[in-house]
């Protein structure tokens, strides 16, 4: 996804030294805190893990702690199902191998006491986040690195709430993690060189091609996605053509996977519109940002997409 466009020498050497991405600089990240054990912490915590990371992964109890283990030796079985097929005594070594890389615990600033990188999957909300990081900005040494996996939420806003702003980034992940290929690193105007380098190495050492980005809304795979899906939902609302018409129009004309109402169904109606309205709020001028009356509608009346039954589709058997 990374942009490589034909420029010129001068303007190319220029955005070169601003998203510089040689590591050698930078020092090794070894020891990982994740925070927030769901399927985005979970699978970050995994990946890391199996990169010969030594991670630690906190949650608010002990249950969702337990579950989230549960979910990472599944997720591992399964790895070592289709990478050692020919060898399951190899396969069990690397899942406990694994695993025994991976520690849990529900006391965040413990774990950040003692870490080179916390990775924050937690609940999309400014405020829970800020709070969050200004605990751990507490314990943590002043070599530690903080990141957000944030999906929408503008990186410098997040790590206001810090004293290391130079040591504060985004590493933007993709769900299901240990599938998905991409990562996009961010940095804000005020995150090192080193912090992005390291960062930026991080990401290639669990296995993803990442990409460079400056702190813009929605980064880059969101900046372009959720507009898209809003100008369907808008050719919706205007009776241009059907849901599902433009669905077939962009799988057989543009060859994408999923049309955009397949995809806002599969993303979910409730995440689109929370997205979207934050944009909509910071930039009111922008009208790719503006929101949809059908869209807050049908998450009101609980149509949430495939995870509700019923979204743009229906979903009930």
């Amino acid at each position: 996804m990374a942009s490589r466009a034909l420029c010129r020498l001068g303007r190319a050497s220029s955005q070169a030294r601003w998203f510089g991405t040689s590591a050698s600089l930078a020092a090794p990240i070894q020891r990982v805190t994740v925070v927030g054990g769901g399927l985005m912490g979970s699978g970050i915590a995994q990946v890391s893990a199996q990169s010969q990371h030594h991670v630690t992964l906190v949650d608010m109890n002990e249950t969702l702690l337990n579950n989230a283990q549960t979910r990472i030796h599944n997720s591992l079985k399964r790895v070592a199902k289709k990478k050692y097929a020919d060898n399951p005594k190899d396969g069990e070594d690397f899942v406990s191998q694994t695993m025994s890389r991976l520690s849990i615990t529900t006391n965040a600033e413990e774990a950040a006491s003692k870490t080179d990188l916390v990775v924050e999957a937690i609940v999309e909300n400014l405020d829970v986040k800020q709070k969050l990081f200004r605990s751990l900005d507490k314990a943590a040494p002043a070599s530690a690195i903080f990141a957000s996996n944030t999906s929408s939420l503008p990186i410098a806003d997040i790590a206001s709430s810090t004293q290391r702003l130079d040591r504060f980034g985004g590493i933007h992940f993709f769900n299901p993690v240990p599938v998905m290929k991409l990562v996009e690193v961010i940095r804000t105007n005020e995150t090192s060189q080193e912090t992005f380098d390291a960062l930026f190495a991080f990401g290639k050492a669990v296995g993803k091609h990442a990409v460079a980005c400056k702190d813009t809304p929605g980064f880059i795979v969101n900046r372009l996605l959720v507009p898209y899906m809003m100008e369907a939902v808008r050719m919706l609302e205007r009776g241009d053509a059907s849901a599902r018409d433009i669905d077939a129009a962009m799988k057989l004309g543009a060859g994408y996977p999923m049309g955009p109402f397949e995809l806002s169904d599969y993303v979910g109606l409730d995440t689109t519109k929370f997205i979207i309205d934050g944009w909509a709020k910071k930039f009111p001028d922008n009208p790719l940002f503006q929101p949809s009356k059908m869209l807050n509608e049908l998450v009101e009346q609980g149509k949430l997409g495939v995870k509700s039954g019923e979204g743009f589709y229906s979903y009930k058997k």
